[in-house]
């Protein structure tokens, strides 16, 4: 509808801009015949009123399309957006999260001016040339053939453009991702840049890729640069050739009326002829637009297309008697068709209210496996279980809110230490008591209570206002805060001492009774109270039992455990 309103105002812009020639015409005729200066102002006056009408025009039509293009730039964010929080990470990790933002933000960017422009230029160009042809097709067969010549040298002029730089088109938008790329690197790694005095190093990084895409930018500008003089040229030669013809054709005419009317003629076909060179200056202008836009589209199109390997199932609710159970059967998992298992033949049970550990070896895939469960990957082979049903046939909200989830890297967002607490789903259900009540078991309460705002203190993007220690601890009270069935913890307690160790999986055993929890461990003295370890080896479960029985049946177990504690401690 939009479409059609920018298209009445661009035809009465047009009929406004080819009117004003032709009182310039009248003008003219007027001038060389000795008229009146009132009969000059009456004409003055009306192509004045054409030029504001065609303004008013000009306007509204400029801010119709933008609205449009903004609009439309808007709902293909929001289609964006939605489609990449569908993304499981091997559909995150086949884009690269720095290309992800830069299809959202500077792809999206150039459609919108495509679509600006394209509007006015598409709609505007065809109907000015046509019609300022049509008035002018039939005055003088020179000027007219003079015209075409102009148009062809103008368009040959640019088809050569369009085959030199559509090409860098693409290759700029792939070399601003990784401009992106080694300037997130760069942000998120600031700390062990400069630690390792690796400034010199980042910077050569940035300066190259920086270079790349400023040397295709360049290419692609100065070959641009020629468009504007070849115009200026083409116009003022057009404009020139006119008036030589004109000058023959005047002096040529005997009858004086004659000679007024055809110098009225070359000046109305004058600025006819400059209107058609705008108007097919225009339409190879949005040819020099559309490429990029077209490749920045196709871009966004790829993310939006791109269907998530991992889609709801239509399980809603479950046998409660079975809550808090977990089930692998015969699990095994690889991350793509050409990298071999990280995890093979994977067996065991968990009940509702055990406390059960993973442990091994760096690498064996203890975090892969855990990160199943929640469905961050989708098995392999096999089944995961939780509460008797194949996760798979969840629906995906409904098998999260049955899980609170501690990741590796703690991950925290900009805001405060309340509203990080009090995430998500659980912002309207949980009051300030409750993220007391949880600091309190994750350990925190001290240290948020002597910062300046306590519950209200300011936490960075990321959290890079605190400390390890501090995040992984504001990470765990989330998770109680969110009071789930299953709790998984993946490494979660690195970055604490051994006593608020302690402390804490205490504190969580005795308020979180009944409820089963999962924790990933390196740590020996984490897992030791566990109810159940499962010790894993190269992707697969080399024993599972408690602590004293696998010091007796499991040498992977031992080994790690001889590795951190005497035989002394152990026994103890």
């Amino acid at each position: 509808m939009l479409i059609c309103v920018a298209a009445v105002f661009i035809f009465i812009q047009v009929f406004f801009d080819l009117k004003i020639p032709e009182y310039m015409s009248s003008i003219t005729t007027i001038l060389t015949t000795g008229g009146s200066s009132s009969e000059i102002m009456e004409e003055g006056w009306l192509m004045l009123g054409c030029a504001l009408g065609s303004l008013i025009a000009a306007i509204a039509t400029g801010g119709i399309c933008a609205y449009i293009a903004a609009s439309f730039s808007k709902t293909v964010r929001e289609k964006q957006y939605d489609k990449v929080e569908q993304f499981s990470l091997n559909e995150i990790n086949k884009f690269s999260t720095s290309s992800l933002i830069t299809r959202s933000t500077n792809d999206i960017v150039q459609v919108q001016m495509a679509i600006a422009m394209g509007l006015q230029i598409v709609i505007k160009a065809p109907i000015t040339a046509i019609w300022a042809l049509h008035k002018i097709i039939d005055k003088n067969w020179e000027w007219t053939l003079l015209t075409a010549v102009s148009v062809v040298v103008l368009v040959a002029v640019i088809v050569l453009i369009m085959y030199l730089v559509i090409p860098k088109f693409r290759k700029i938008q792939w070399l601003t991702d990784d401009v992106n790329r080694v300037s997130k690197e760069n942000l998120d790694g600031m700390r062990v840049v400069r630690a390792y005095n690796a400034e010199g190093y980042q910077e050569s990084k940035f300066e190259a890729a920086n270079t790349n895409l400023t040397d295709v930018g360049l290419y692609t500008t100065r070959i641009l640069s020629v468009l504007s003089p070849v115009m200026s040229i083409v116009m003022n030669g057009l404009s020139l050739g006119i008036y030589w013809l004109g000058a023959y054709i005047i002096m040529d005419s005997v009858n004086p009326l004659v000679r007024v009317e055809e110098f009225s003629n070359m000046i109305v076909f004058s600025s006819y002829a400059m209107q058609v060179i705008m108007s097919f200056m225009m339409m190879i202008m949005i040819f020099m637009i559309i490429p990029r836009a077209a490749v920045a589209a196709r871009r966004i199109e790829e993310v939006i297309n791109t269907e998530p390997t991992i889609l709801d199932g239509d399980v809603v609710e479950t046998d409660p008697e079975l809550n808090g159970t977990i089930s692998f059967r015969n699990v095994c998992f690889r991350y793509s068709d050409n990298s071999g298992d990280v995890l093979s033949d994977i067996n065991f049970d968990v009940r509702k209210g055990e406390v059960v550990a993973f442990i091994g070896s760096t690498g064996c895939g203890k975090s892969t496996l855990v990160n199943l469960i929640p469905r961050f990957y989708d098995v392999t082979c096999g089944q995961v279980l939780v509460d008797g049903v194949d996760v798979r046939d969840y629906r995906q909200d409904v098998l999260h809110s049955k899980i609170g989830y501690v990741p590796q890297k703690s991950v925290l967002l900009s805001g405060t230490v309340e509203s990080n607490i009090r995430y998500g789903e659980m912002y309207q259900d949980r009051t300030l008591d409750d993220v007391k009540a949880a600091l309190s078991i994750a350990q925190g309460k001290d240290f948020v209570e002597k910062m300046e705002g306590q519950y209200e203190a300011h936490v960075s993007e990321g959290g890079t206002n605190l400390s390890g220690g501090q995040k992984q601890r504001v990470s765990i009270a989330r998770a109680v805060c969110k009071r789930p069935e299953i709790y998984i913890f993946d490494d979660s307690f690195s970055a604490l001492d051994y006593k608020t160790d302690r402390i804490l999986r205490k504190a969580l055993r005795e308020e979180t009774e009944g409820v089963t929890t999962l924790i990933v461990a390196q740590r020996i003295g984490t897992v030791i109270d566990a109810d159940k370890i499962i010790v894993l080896d190269d992707g697969k479960i080399v024993g599972i039992g408690k602590h004293s029985e696998l010091l007796e049946t499991c040498s992977v177990y031992k080994d790690i455990a001889l590795s951190q504690l005497s035989e002394e401690e152990l026994r103890h």
